[in-house]
């Protein structure tokens, strides 16, 4: 494993996923060729992807040096970002005049850090699953019972339509810790080992 607080060892892209809490890193050397550090600058403006809007964004400014823009933030000021999905682009602007184009852009969701919160962070389908599951063994509290999917609560539903739906959510959630294996490199699970 590299020293993730040395320059050289950043990723040359955006990360899939920011830890609130944590120092983030990464750096754009590819970007330098076009638009050197003397003369540009590099700004990332991030928004919370939420129906109706909202007023969750923040902006990132890449420090220059080597012949490179390394975006780094410090752990003190990455614990006041909301938790969730994020847009986010990528901007530069020319020293000289303040024009500014847009050079790149994506997503990155930003989770909870878990040395610093009690909140569920059960994913979507893992909580559906629970809650299908605590419904069909009868020990439901009043949350699970009432949760509905598809417009119909989870108590009025049949056992048949109960069981399809665990299945369903149940395959999503075994996708979910299958990828998060992969992730960090671990086995999927998917491997059937047979002895002779």
């Amino acid at each position: 494993m590299s020293n993730a607080f040395d320059r050289e060892n950043y990723p040359s892209q955006e990360p899939n996923t920011l830890v609130l809490g944590d120092y983030w890193a990464w750096k754009r050397d590819d970007l330098a060729t076009t638009y050197p550090i003397g003369s540009y600058a590099l700004t990332y403006e991030f928004h919370l992807d939420v129906g109706g809007g909202g007023t969750k964004k923040f902006t990132l400014t890449a420090t220059e040096a080597n012949d490179t823009y390394y975006i780094e933030a410090a752990s003190s000021s990455t614990t006041g970002y909301a938790v969730g999905d994020y847009v986010w682009e990528a901007y530069i602007t020319k020293s000289a005049s303040s024009n500014r184009v847009m050079v790149d852009s994506g997503r990155t969701t930003i989770s909870e850090n878990l040395a610093n919160t009690n909140a569920d962070l059960r994913s979507h389908a893992k909580i559906v699953l629970d809650s299908l599951e605590a419904v069909i063994e009868n020990r439901a509290n009043i949350d699970q019972s009432s949760m509905s999917i598809a417009g119909r609560s989870l108590s009025r539903m049949s056992v048949d339509e109960l069981m399809t739906f665990r299945d369903r959510y149940k395959a999503e959630y075994l996708k979910e810790i299958k990828l998060a294996r992969i992730r960090n490199k671990q086995a999927s699970g998917n491997t059937i080992k047979v002895k002779f």
